[in-house]
């Protein structure tokens, strides 16, 4: 036996006492699911966000993301996952049925989209905060390009309770505190920038992608054809995790420290305070000229990419950072999952309750401080598994040497089964481990997880991934209106929908600056320090 894998069983011995039991029950989650609107005919839809949707700028569980055709689900965090996913079929069922006659996108890679020009940038009223986020949103579109913006994904928000991290600090010999709080979790989430290559491995479900995407693109993979307009690559598990998608070239020379919080926030500071060259052509107010919010490396800290963010909620105009400063971290935003095709609502309840698993297991684990050779290669395995996943000859790197995917699985699933065994006897059930045995049989037969899947089904029927996302559509469609609502019906979205956009008229009565003092004054704020 290790001395880690000691470490790790004596924590987890540990955890089964009552108080500790309690508290792992009390861990909340939430979901944010994007998804695109799309004509009937799969082509994406040019119409405005709908009204009864209420405003995108105010509303709490429905908005937009980089266009008016993107649309976000958000639920609330909640203690069970059965209501949370309840949670996001109501918002489903409402929105395809206040949606006219469009459908919602059931795939991460975007519909067949003719040209960028077609893609909607959101639009949230007059107000100065509206106004931002639409220039945050061009700033966007002339750095990274529309295309790569319409990439739909799901994100998972994860927390501990605060009786958890007190039992936790005082297990550890540690004295609680919100700082002790914010070090655990970045404990946790260096341990998951080492293993999230699993993530998309499990998950991942986009191996091909409409070559309407690929138009006006550089790139070297040596991508296959299937159907009319399909490309793909045959060992992929998420393109979308790719270069080609939802990341930044600009980025990666970045080296964010997941070390401490405060190297954190003077680092992504620094990124939104440094001239980038190439973005330096947009114009960035001059004469009332706004092609972005600025010239630096990062507009707004939200722009950065990363698999995974520490979270604190902020309050109006507060700059994430500043909130971190202010208050910790709050809960952590896992961003490293596709849409799942095969789930109505874009996850299924498998996923919730093994990323549970997998978020305890890594806090649950020794975690060294990552030095920048260690995060170069968590970043590398990362970019080997979304492009080489299935691949039966891959081979990772696990502190410098190799090793395949399914050897280290092995190890990992161990661990996993652990932990399951503990959220099990926490909530009294057996769909955790349950959730553990279904992933590891993806791992002995890379044909079971979802880019697998969904590849075979492309290439049995030499289908076009437009053609596979629009029966998926049409057959989600019937079944989201099949849905009963439980926790908000249809009144109950209606009033949020009134109060959202009475919310929007506040906000926009009670300007007070122009757009340009606005935008000055935002980005001339001192930062906020730590109090001492």
């Amino acid at each position: 036996m290790t001395v880690d894998s000691s470490r790790f069983e004596a924590r987890i011995a540990a955890l089964k006492s009552p108080e500790f039991l309690a508290a792992l029950k009390d861990i909340k989650r939430g979901v944010e699911r994007e998804a695109l609107r799309i004509n009937p005919n799969g082509t994406l839809a040019q119409t405005p966000h709908p009204k009864p949707l209420g405003s995108a700028l105010t509303h709490d569980s429905i908005t937009t993301d980089f266009s008016e055709s993107l649309l976000e689900f958000i639920t609330p965090p909640e203690n069970s996952a059965a209501k949370t996913i309840s949670q996001l079929k109501d918002i489903h069922k409402f929105a395809i049925e206040n949606i006219d006659n469009e459908q919602i996108w059931p795939l991460s890679m975007p519909c067949f989209i003719n040209d960028e020009a077609d893609i909607p940038i959101a639009y949230f009223g007059e107000s100065n905060v509206g106004k931002m986020k639409r220039v945050y949103r061009i700033g966007l579109k002339n750095r990274y390009g529309s295309m790569m913006q319409a990439i739909a994904g799901v994100h998972f928000n994860f927390s501990f309770p605060e009786s958890f991290w007190k039992l936790w600090s005082e297990l550890n010999g540690k004295e609680h505190s919100q700082e002790q709080t914010s070090a655990d979790y970045f404990g946790l989430i260096r341990n998951y920038r080492r293993l999230c290559w699993l993530i998309p491995y499990l998950y991942g479900a986009s191996p091909a992608l409409c070559g309407s995407f690929l138009k006006g693109k550089q790139h070297a993979l040596p991508f296959k054809k299937v159907g009319k307009g399909t490309v793909y690559m045959p060992y992929a598990t998420s393109l979308r995790m790719s270069d080609l998608g939802y990341t930044s070239a600009e980025q990666s020379s970045l080296k964010i420290c997941y070390n401490k919080l405060d190297n954190y926030v003077t680092l992504l500071r620094d990124a939104m305070n440094t001239p980038s060259s190439r973005f330096s052509q947009f114009a960035a107010g001059e004469e009332g000229n706004y092609q972005q919010l600025s010239r630096n490396i990062i507009q707004i800290e939200n722009e950065l990419y990363s698999p995974i963010r520490p979270k604190q909620p902020t309050q109006s105009m507060e700059k994430p950072t500043d909130a971190l400063v202010r208050r910790g971290i709050s809960y952590i935003e896992v961003r490293a999952l596709d849409v799942n095709p095969f789930s109505a609502i874009g996850i299924s309840q498998t996923q919730f309750d093994f990323l549970d698993v997998f978020l305890v297991a890594c806090l649950l684990m020794p975690s060294a401080e990552l030095d920048e050779a260690q995060l170069k290669e968590a970043k590398e395995n990362m970019n080997k598994v979304v492009l080489e996943g299935r691949n039966p000859d891959l081979l990772l790197q696990n502190g410098g040497e190799n090793i395949s995917l399914p050897d280290w699985c092995a190890s990992l699933f161990k661990s996993f089964e652990q932990a399951a065994e503990l959220l099990d006897l926490a909530n009294d059930t057996s769909r955790y481990t349950q959730a553990v045995n279904v992933e590891a049989e993806k791992v002995a037969d890379p044909a079971l997880t979802p880019s697998g899947k969904l590849l075979a089904t492309l290439l049995e029927s030499d289908k076009d991934n437009g053609v596979l996302g629009l029966e998926l559509a049409q057959a989600y469609q019937a079944e989201m209106k099949s849905f009963e609502y439980t926790d908000t019906n249809a009144a109950g979205f209606a009033a949020q929908a009134d109060a959202s956009f009475a919310a929007q008229k506040e906000i926009e009565a009670a300007d007070v600056k122009d757009f340009d003092t606005f935008i000055r004054d935002y980005f001339a704020e001192a930062p906020a320090k730590k109090n001492a």
